[in-house]
Parts: C-alpha cells; structure tokens; sequence
C-alpha cells in the first residue's frame, strides 16, 4: 500500500508525468462526449430495439468503444485503422519490400508504414459507413433521409473514425500506453454500467448459480490473463571479455527475457475484427433482391450464428494471430545478429544461425502456450452464452481479456515512467 501512495505522489509532484496522466484523461473525456452525440435521424427507440438481444452488434459495440449502441459521430471507433493494419501485416508475408520497410528500415519504416495504415482507414471506414447507414435504414432505425443527408452522414463518420485515430495516436506520443487499446479499453468500462443493469432488470433468482460461476471464472480469468502475460523464459546470454588498452570489458552473465505471450491483447483484437467483418457484410446483403446473393448471405449468417463453429473459428483465429503478430514483433534473426556484434553468446550454442534457430524454438513453444491459453479464454465465454442464453456473459467475456490485458500494459508504463525518473 505504501508502494501505491508513493506512485502516485511522484506521478502527482511530477510536471512531465502529471500532463501525461492528464493528457489521457482529456483524450479519453473527449472520446466519451463524441460517443454520446448521434449522427441525424436516428430513431432511438427503434435503435434501442434493434440491439436487444443482438450478439453480433454488441461485440461490434464493444470493439467500436462503445459508440456504435448510439451511433454516434464516433461510431465506427478505430476499427477501420485496426483493419488497415491488418491487411496491410497480412501483406508483409506477401511482399517482401513491405516486410523489409516494416521489420529492417527502423524508426522511419514504421512510420510509413503507419502512414500507409492511416491513408487506408479513409476507404475503409467510408464503405464501412456507406453499408452500416443502408443497413439500420433497412431496418427502419435511421429515417429516410435524402442523398445530401446521407452523403453528409457518411462523411461524418469517417471524419469521426479519423479524429478517433489521430487522439489515439496524440495519446501513444503524448500520453502513457498505447492510444489504441486505451480507447477500446475506455469504451468497455463505459459500457459496464449498462451491462450490469440489464443483468439486473433481466434477474432471475434460478441463475444465481451461474453467476456465481461466472463471476468465480471472471477471478480465474484475470488471475490467468495476469500470470500469462507476465510469465517470461529467460535464456542465458554470456558476453565475451575483450582488452581494450590495459582494461579488460565483458565477461559478465546476464539474460535474454521472452515472455509468454508477446502479442498482448492484439490477437483478441484482430480475431475479432475478422470475424466481425463476414457478419457485417452477410447482414447488409441478407436482404438483397438477387435470390442468389440472398441465399449466399442466410448460409454464412446461419453458419456464424452456429455457437460451435463461430467458437471454433473464433479459437482458430486467436491461436493464428497470435503466432502471427509474435513474428512479426519479434525476429530472432535480428536478436541474434545484435548478439553477435556485441560480442555475445547463449552458452551451448553457436553464434549466428544456430543461435536464431535455438531462440526460435523457445519462441515457438511460448507462444504455443500463449496462443492456446488466449483461444481457450476467448472461446469459453461464447460456450457458456450457449450454456445459459445469457448473451452479456459472452461479450463480458471478450471484454474482460481486453481490460486486463489493457490494464496490465498500462501500469507497466506507468512504471517505466517512473524507473526513468528515479534513474
């Protein structure tokens, strides 16, 4: 307890720590009252009716930051610049040169990169506007409103999803954490009140057990989402002693920390904006006058609101994107080559090739764990949806991977921070 107090009295007595703390928050107050201001024509109760008991557009809620349930001016969040970033890590397998510009060509490459993920949220966020806007017209959600207002609409949308992006990246640069999660993070503790309200208006005293169950396995979760990301193996490197003059450097053991899971909360993230997008389209094309393209879109709807296979592929995504996001941000090739020209050796093991392979298999077999813990704790909250019908558990479930893991990296920040100002 002592510890905490003495945190937050250097973080209060501190000008640099206190306006990053503050920045924040700002950022964050400002998000919350874009998410509360709603595009025109919208028909509140037919929007309150329209999200009743609808799974697909309450994890879409949560991943938007909670803006989507009002459709706000901020309603899409930053789920168009997370897709761009996606697709545009998916093509580094796929070009070289984007693969080399992202891993090899330093600071700068990456922020072109970035720039490239920014430049391609515009087009994305504009269809993803364009088909949400027709969809809740279908449904009678947002009135008929002429080509200029819709135009209009379209357009504030896709300038609040890029407000989102650039406060979320002013708060990576000027704040504490990263931008990003911090928002979705803040959307889901908004969206928490709600939440538990309808449990409580939907109260059923033959449930008790099962929260009681859940809230044992929330403990368990947490407690799990805790020892994961912190656990780490550390391989022992060794540096060579080496005579400069009449003094001897080096000769000094250390080691090599790999956590378990080096992707974070990411691979939750991505998995479920993949997973999001087939529904998104499948929804807006359900009721197309083509026969085929209606019968095309009832088959994908049907086998997503299959609770087993969307469980299945909702696991087989996290396990692949977590392999695929510890690849892309940690390369063993370059830790070796930065090993070797410092003068550096894992005991045991050559330097070079065989040093990158033996790292890669202990990366490998990490993240094996990682990734089949992360589907495992994703997975579970869908199942026990099915189990019980109590849709808040499953999206409660999502969010609480994202919370923890959210949190976690923020405190870690915070004391960065402060390692650096007592240093």
């Amino acid at each position: 307890m002592d510890a905490i107090w003495h945190k937050a009295k250097v973080i209060f007595f501190d000008p640099a720590l206190r306006f990053r703390i503050l920045f924040v928050i700002a950022a964050l107050i400002l998000f919350r009252l874009g998410s509360s201001i709603p595009i025109p024509g919208v028909d509140p109760i037919a929007l309150q009716r329209f999200f009743s008991g609808n799974q697909f557009f309450g994890l879409l809620d949560v991943f938007s930051g909670g803006g989507f349930s009002s459709l706000s001016i901020f309603m899409l969040g930053v789920g168009p610049f997370i897709t761009a970033s996606i697709i545009l890590q998916l093509l580094t397998i796929m070009i070289p040169s984007l693969k080399e510009m992202y891993q090899e060509a330093g600071e700068a490459g990456r922020r072109k990169f970035a720039q490239y993920s920014r430049l391609l949220s515009v087009p994305l966020a504009a269809m993803q506007a364009f088909g949400f806007l027709a969809l809740f017209a279908r449904q009678g959600v947002i009135t008929n409103l002429g080509a200029t207002s819709q135009i209009m609409n379209v357009i504030t949308i896709v300038a609040g999803s890029l407000l989102i992006m650039w406060v979320g990246e002013l708060i990576s640069e000027y704040g504490i954490g990263n931008g990003v999660s911090l928002i979705i993070f803040a959307g889901i503790l908004a969206g928490l009140p709600q939440t538990i309200g309808q449990l409580l208006i939907n109260y059923d005293p033959s449930q008790i057990p099962t929260f009681i169950i859940f809230a044992v396995a929330s403990i368990l979760i947490v407690a799990g989402v805790v020892v994961v990301s912190e656990a780490e193996r550390p391989i022992p490197v060794t540096y060579a002693k080496r005579v400069r003059g009449m003094k001897v450097y080096g000769g000094m053991s250390t080691y090599l920390p790999i956590r378990l899971n080096q992707a974070g909360v990411m691979p939750i993230i991505f998995a479920l904006s993949i997973m999001l997008f087939p529904q998104m389209i499948a929804n807006f094309l359900v009721k197309s006058s083509n026969a085929i393209i209606q019968t095309v879109s009832s088959g994908i709807l049907g086998l997503l609101n299959n609770t087993w296979f969307y469980a299945g592929a909702y696991f087989l995504l996290v396990f692949i994107f977590t392999y695929f996001y510890s690849a892309i941000t940690f390369d063993p090739e370059a830790v070796s080559t930065n090993l070797q020209k410092n003068g550096a050796f894992v005991p045991g093991i050559r330097p070079g090739r065989p040093t990158a392979e033996y790292i890669g298999k202990v990366l490998y077999r990490l993240t094996l764990i990682g990734a089949l813990f992360l589907g495992i704790v994703a997975m579970l909250p869908i199942l026990v949806q099915a189990w019980t019908g109590i849709s808040a558990l499953a999206i409660g479930g999502t969010a609480l991977l994202i919370v923890v893991s959210v949190a976690l990296d923020f405190m870690k920040q915070v004391d960065s921070q402060l390692s650096l100002r007592e240093y």
